[in-house]
């Protein structure tokens, strides 16, 4: 294993690490594949529509059949919506990937200074939690590539501490911002909750994402997790550095080098800069006048923050053929999004399509008030997250009962919308599933930054449900 090949020694925050070793070994004994997740989620969900999902008349055989029909029906409805889950994660990985991207990763682990540790992990902290709020994509390559940098200008860092840090913005802010799966699905025109009538319009940016509480919040938290981990790093004795063997084995993505001279008239057209400039120029004129017209409340939708990540990308590769190459390889970070996506509209479709839904809502309805309805909803969202770690795939498992309930309740949409991707975000920090990519570039295991995000939840935990709890729930 490449981790014994570094340096460890003991610290202060080792019963940290050693619960976190716990739960992951727990993660990983007990948690299967989020594919074997969303097979069994649909056998539950199934099984729940038998009981509560028709008219007490109905018979067992019939309700069985009509399941299966309402599973079927709703398998393909969320295709639109995969592909933009998709688009968000290849874009933010092909501009991640791109040579000025790479260059400003480069300029700025160069900011702290090397002999004070802590710095690195501030800049890593703010990095990675600004960048994901703005596309968690980007985030997700962009601060595993930011985090090789810094181990190479700031060999006495902690390099567990580190990679927590770069996986901070997956854990804290990505809901909340920019490529926030629910926020901007219900910003979008004609979007699946509208075509089944649980919403009657659009929810605008202004009314999530930019909604008063919403930032506060995310700056709130931006703040106090960043300070907790400049303090959690050890003294320099009890430092877990990176041994030279292994920084040699710590690649970044290279893409592909400009012949010397072309072989044929497709290869010239293929390295040609001109196709990803006329591209460019064409999407940032769509880009003026959608902003120009709609403003950013109405106009920022999936589709405008897919459309804007890719114009990026095609500019800041500069020629097709690095860009395809960048493509091909974000590619391989997609497929889990295209398989499972038609199961969890399966599950949909089972609430949209029997009474289930309106079970749901009515249990909610029953157990909270308009002040604890979005404290529950954050507790349930959380809990919900660690076994379907996808912002979008839970969104369509929830929105068909937690929607009707908001309005039964009289409780603000917008607060629910927002409520929710908090809630999305609650236990992602200590779900390895997101982490995959990024300690896999990085040669760690879950486990070794686990103890780490610990701390980090254990006080995103109380503050975020202190102000769900004291939010004012009719936005």
């Amino acid at each position: 294993m490449e981790e014994k090949r570094m340096e460890e020694t003991k610290g202060g925050f080792d019963f940290l690490k050693e619960w976190g070793e716990g739960l992951t070994r727990w993660t990983e004994r007990w948690i299967p594949d989020a594919f074997v997740i969303v097979i069994v989620l649909s056998v539950v969900t199934f099984v729940l529509a038998l009981i509560w999902g028709f008219k007490p008349e109905v018979e067992v055989g019939s309700r069985a059949f009509q399941s299966i029909k309402a599973w079927g029906d709703g398998f393909w409805a969320l295709l639109a919506f995969g592909m933009q889950m998709c688009l968000i994660m290849m874009t933010g990985y092909i501009l991640a990937c791109s040579p000025p991207v790479r260059w400003l990763m480069n300029g700025i682990s160069g900011w702290s200074n090397p002999e004070k540790p802590w710095q690195a992990i501030v800049i890593m902290s703010l990095f990675s939690m600004v960048v994901a709020w703005l596309n968690w994509g980007l985030s997700l390559i962009g601060s595993a590539m930011l985090a090789l940098f810094i181990v190479r200008r700031n060999p006495k860092v902690d390099y567990r501490l580190l990679i927590a840090a770069a996986y901070l913005g997956l854990g804290c802010t990505w809901h909340s911002g920019l490529s926030g799966s629910a926020t901007l699905l219900v910003a979008t025109p004609d979007n699946f909750l509208i075509k089944a009538k649980l919403l009657d319009a659009v929810i605008p940016t202004t009314n999530t994402i930019f909604h008063p509480f919403n930032i506060i919040l995310t700056i709130l938290i931006v703040a106090i997790v960043t300070i907790v981990m400049a303090l959690m790093h050890p003294k320099p004795g009890k430092t877990f550095v990176v041994k030279p063997e292994l920084m040699d084995k710590l690649k970044l993505y290279e893409g592909p080098s400009k012949p010397a001279r072309y072989e044929s008239p497709s290869d010239w057209m293929n390295w040609w800069p001109g196709f990803n400039i006329v591209v460019f120029i064409g999407g940032f004129i769509w880009l003026w006048w959608n902003f120009s017209t709609k403003g950013i409340g109405k106009g920022l939708t999936l589709d405008t923050v897919n459309f804007s990540m890719l114009m990026l990308g095609i500019l800041f590769h500069w020629r097709p053929w690095s860009f395809i190459k960048a493509t091909e390889d974000a590619g391989k970070a997609v497929w889990g999004i295209v398989i499972q996506f038609p199961f969890y509209a399966g599950i949909f479709g089972l609430f949209k399509f029997t009474m289930l839904s309106e079970a749901f809502t009515k249990a909610f309805v029953a157990i909270s008030t308009p002040q604890t309805f979005p404290l529950f909803i954050y507790w349930y969202g959380g809990l919900l997250n660690y076994l379907i770690p996808s912002g979008g795939s839970e969104w369509a498992v929830v929105s068909p009962y937690l929607i009707p309930a908001a309005k039964q309740l009289g409780v603000g949409l917008g607060t629910t919308v927002v409520t929710y991707a908090w809630s999305d975000m609650l236990t992602d920090m200590i779900q390895p599933f997101r982490a995959i990519a990024m300690l896999a570039v990085a040669k760690l295991n879950f486990r070794d930054i686990m103890g780490f995000l610990l701390m980090v939840f254990f006080l995103y935990f109380v503050v975020t449900s202190l102000a769900f709890l004291l939010v004012v729930p009719n936005w």
